[in-house]
Protein backbone atom coordinates (compact mmCIF):
# COMPACT_ATOMS: atom_id res chain seq x y z
CA UNK A 1 0.00 0.00 0.00
CA UNK A 2 1.37 3.40 -0.95
CA UNK A 3 1.62 6.33 1.44
CA UNK A 4 -1.04 8.15 -0.56
CA UNK A 5 -3.46 5.19 -0.29
CA UNK A 6 -2.89 5.11 3.47
CA UNK A 7 -3.55 8.84 3.69
CA UNK A 8 -6.79 8.46 1.72
CA UNK A 9 -8.00 5.69 4.04
CA UNK A 10 -7.03 7.69 7.13
CA UNK A 11 -8.91 10.71 5.77
CA UNK A 12 -12.02 8.58 5.15
CA UNK A 13 -11.86 7.15 8.69
CA UNK A 14 -11.49 10.66 10.10
CA UNK A 15 -14.42 11.92 7.99
CA UNK A 16 -16.63 9.02 9.12
CA UNK A 17 -15.73 9.48 12.81
CA UNK A 18 -16.12 13.23 12.57
CA UNK A 19 -19.59 13.00 11.00
CA UNK A 20 -20.73 10.42 13.54
CA UNK A 21 -19.46 12.51 16.45
CA UNK A 22 -21.41 15.58 15.33
CA UNK A 23 -24.58 13.60 14.58
CA UNK A 24 -24.50 11.60 17.81
CA UNK A 25 -23.86 14.56 20.13
CA UNK A 26 -25.72 17.51 18.55
CA UNK A 27 -29.01 16.85 20.35
CA UNK A 28 -27.30 17.07 23.75
CA UNK A 29 -26.85 20.84 23.52
CA UNK A 30 -29.99 22.79 24.37
CA UNK A 31 -31.83 24.74 23.21
CA UNK A 32 -31.70 22.94 19.87
CA UNK A 33 -31.63 24.88 16.60
CA UNK A 34 -29.93 27.90 18.16
CA UNK A 35 -26.54 29.58 17.97
CA UNK A 36 -26.22 28.76 21.69
CA UNK A 37 -26.45 25.02 21.01
CA UNK A 38 -23.74 25.36 18.36
CA UNK A 39 -21.48 27.32 20.73
CA UNK A 40 -21.99 24.76 23.51
CA UNK A 41 -21.10 21.95 21.11
CA UNK A 42 -17.88 23.69 20.04
CA UNK A 43 -16.91 24.31 23.66
CA UNK A 44 -17.56 20.64 24.46
CA UNK A 45 -15.36 19.54 21.55
CA UNK A 46 -12.60 21.96 22.60
CA UNK A 47 -12.66 20.71 26.18
CA UNK A 48 -12.53 17.10 24.99
CA UNK A 49 -9.52 17.99 22.85
CA UNK A 50 -7.68 19.04 26.01
CA UNK A 51 -8.11 22.81 25.79
CA UNK A 52 -9.17 24.85 28.80
CA UNK A 53 -12.49 26.65 28.97
CA UNK A 54 -10.72 30.01 29.08
CA UNK A 55 -11.69 32.50 26.37
CA UNK A 56 -8.17 32.63 24.86
CA UNK A 57 -8.01 28.86 24.65
CA UNK A 58 -11.43 28.64 22.99
CA UNK A 59 -10.48 31.36 20.49
CA UNK A 60 -7.29 29.45 19.67
CA UNK A 61 -9.38 26.31 19.14
CA UNK A 62 -11.77 28.09 16.77
CA UNK A 63 -8.89 29.62 14.85
CA UNK A 64 -7.14 26.24 14.62
CA UNK A 65 -10.21 24.57 13.11
CA UNK A 66 -10.30 27.07 10.29
CA UNK A 67 -13.28 28.19 8.27
CA UNK A 68 -13.67 25.12 5.99
CA UNK A 69 -13.79 22.59 8.84
CA UNK A 70 -15.98 24.80 11.02
CA UNK A 71 -18.38 25.32 8.11
CA UNK A 72 -18.62 21.56 7.50
CA UNK A 73 -19.20 20.89 11.20
CA UNK A 74 -21.90 23.54 11.40
CA UNK A 75 -23.62 22.20 8.29
CA UNK A 76 -23.79 18.69 9.76
CA UNK A 77 -24.86 20.09 13.14
CA UNK A 78 -27.88 21.91 11.68
CA UNK A 79 -29.00 19.34 9.10
CA UNK A 80 -31.38 16.44 9.53
CA UNK A 81 -32.44 13.63 7.22
CA UNK A 82 -35.95 12.29 7.73
CA UNK A 83 -35.87 9.12 5.67
CA UNK A 84 -39.48 8.09 6.31
CA UNK A 85 -40.59 11.36 4.63
CA UNK A 86 -37.70 11.40 2.13
CA UNK A 87 -36.73 14.90 3.24
CA UNK A 88 -33.44 16.56 4.03
CA UNK A 89 -33.70 19.69 6.21
CA UNK A 90 -31.07 22.39 6.44
CA UNK A 91 -31.97 24.61 9.39
CA UNK A 92 -29.04 26.80 10.37
CA UNK A 93 -30.40 29.74 12.41
CA UNK A 94 -27.72 31.95 10.83
CA UNK A 95 -29.52 31.56 7.50
CA UNK A 96 -32.70 33.45 6.61
CA UNK A 97 -34.70 30.34 5.79
CA UNK A 98 -34.96 26.65 6.53
CA UNK A 99 -34.54 24.56 3.39
CA UNK A 100 -36.42 21.30 2.79
CA UNK A 101 -35.13 19.14 -0.05
CA UNK A 102 -36.26 15.78 -1.36
CA UNK A 103 -33.77 12.99 -0.62
CA UNK A 104 -33.71 11.68 -4.16
CA UNK A 105 -34.20 13.00 -7.68
CA UNK A 106 -37.42 11.01 -8.09
CA UNK A 107 -38.84 12.07 -4.73
CA UNK A 108 -41.52 14.72 -4.49
CA UNK A 109 -41.68 17.18 -1.63
CA UNK A 110 -44.96 18.67 -0.46
CA UNK A 111 -45.80 21.34 2.07
CA UNK A 112 -47.51 18.70 4.20
CA UNK A 113 -44.40 16.48 4.23
CA UNK A 114 -42.20 19.49 5.02
CA UNK A 115 -44.47 20.45 7.92
CA UNK A 116 -44.33 16.88 9.25
CA UNK A 117 -40.53 17.00 9.01
CA UNK A 118 -40.44 20.24 11.01
CA UNK A 119 -42.51 18.60 13.73
CA UNK A 120 -40.37 15.45 13.79
CA UNK A 121 -37.16 17.40 14.43
CA UNK A 122 -38.64 19.91 16.86
CA UNK A 123 -38.65 22.98 14.62
CA UNK A 124 -42.39 23.69 14.78
CA UNK A 125 -41.85 26.38 17.44
CA UNK A 126 -39.05 28.09 15.53
CA UNK A 127 -40.27 27.96 11.92
CA UNK A 128 -43.11 29.90 10.39
CA UNK A 129 -45.90 27.36 10.00
CA UNK A 130 -47.90 29.77 7.82
CA UNK A 131 -47.51 27.99 4.51
CA UNK A 132 -48.41 31.16 2.60
CA UNK A 133 -44.92 32.41 3.55
CA UNK A 134 -43.22 29.30 2.17
CA UNK A 135 -41.66 29.16 -1.30
CA UNK A 136 -41.49 26.15 -3.60
CA UNK A 137 -38.83 26.44 -6.30
CA UNK A 138 -37.45 23.57 -8.38
CA UNK A 139 -38.68 20.99 -5.87
CA UNK A 140 -37.13 22.77 -2.87
CA UNK A 141 -39.19 24.40 -0.13
CA UNK A 142 -37.85 27.43 1.74
CA UNK A 143 -39.45 28.14 5.08
CA UNK A 144 -38.84 31.37 6.99
CA UNK A 145 -37.84 31.30 10.62
CA UNK A 146 -40.31 32.95 12.97
CA UNK A 147 -39.44 36.65 13.27
CA UNK A 148 -37.74 36.19 16.63
CA UNK A 149 -35.47 33.46 15.18
CA UNK A 150 -34.23 35.26 12.07
CA UNK A 151 -30.96 37.05 12.24
CA UNK A 152 -29.67 34.76 15.00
Amino acid sequence: MTKSEKTIIQAKVFEFAFNELVRSKRNNFQPLWTPDSWAKFLIWVALNCGLSGQRESLELFAESLGIPLTTRMRKIFFERTIEILSIHLMADPAEKKIIALPLGPNEEITFQKAQEALHQVGLQEKASLDQSTWDLNDGIISIPWKSSESGS
